[in-house]
């Protein structure tokens, strides 16, 4: 928790499975509430999910102009940011590049061979995914494509996580 930031701060230290629990609450939640159409649920994004979010039609190691969208070693001040204080991107998500990592539901593992749209993350591992880079990488490490691995159970200053809705079955 960044007492700078305050409420406005990233959920960060969070490990993986807490990620997951606030994921199964939310959709309870609101179910009950009427909001969650039928078959769907929140979860993380996976690792594909994640990446097309992050890229937002573009094709670029960046969704837009980094300083003006994402928070990294040389523009962060070495801390989080509060949220949505950089620009958006073009499908108005915010965070993407840098600030703090983000879980995905994906297993680590090799991308598979060839052309797929939407690939499904390997079954089982040991170590799971993490996407966006954080408040002290560099400018390397907050591109679309970057990928990283962590134990699902270390929890980290710079890793948080968000939340996806996506179809229950998945």
């Amino acid at each position: 928790y960044n007492t700078e930031v305050g409420q406005e701060a990233p959920v960060e230290q969070v490990i993986w499975e807490k990620a997951m629990e606030y994921c199964r609450k939310l959709t309870e939640r609101e179910r009950l509430a009427g909001r969650v159409p039928e078959g769907y649920a929140y979860t993380l994004p996976t690792e594909a999910q994640w990446a097309y979010a992050c890229r937002a039609g573009t094709t670029g190691a960046y969704a837009g102009e980094l300083d003006a969208m994402g928070g990294y070693n040389m523009n962060s001040g070495i801390t989080a940011s509060p949220v949505g204080h950089k620009r958006a991107n073009a499908w108005g998500l915010y965070d993407m590049h840098g600030n703090v990592w983000e879980w995905c539901l994906d297993w680590w593992g090799d991308y598979p061979v060839g052309n797929v749209t939407d690939p499904d993350g390997p079954n089982s591992g040991t170590l799971r995914v993490r996407r966006g880079g954080g408040w002290f990488n560099t400018v390397n490490d907050v591109r679309s494509a970057n990928r990283s691995k962590l134990s699902p159970d270390e929890p980290r200053s710079d890793l948080g996580f968000r939340v996806a809705l996506a179809p229950s079955s998945r």
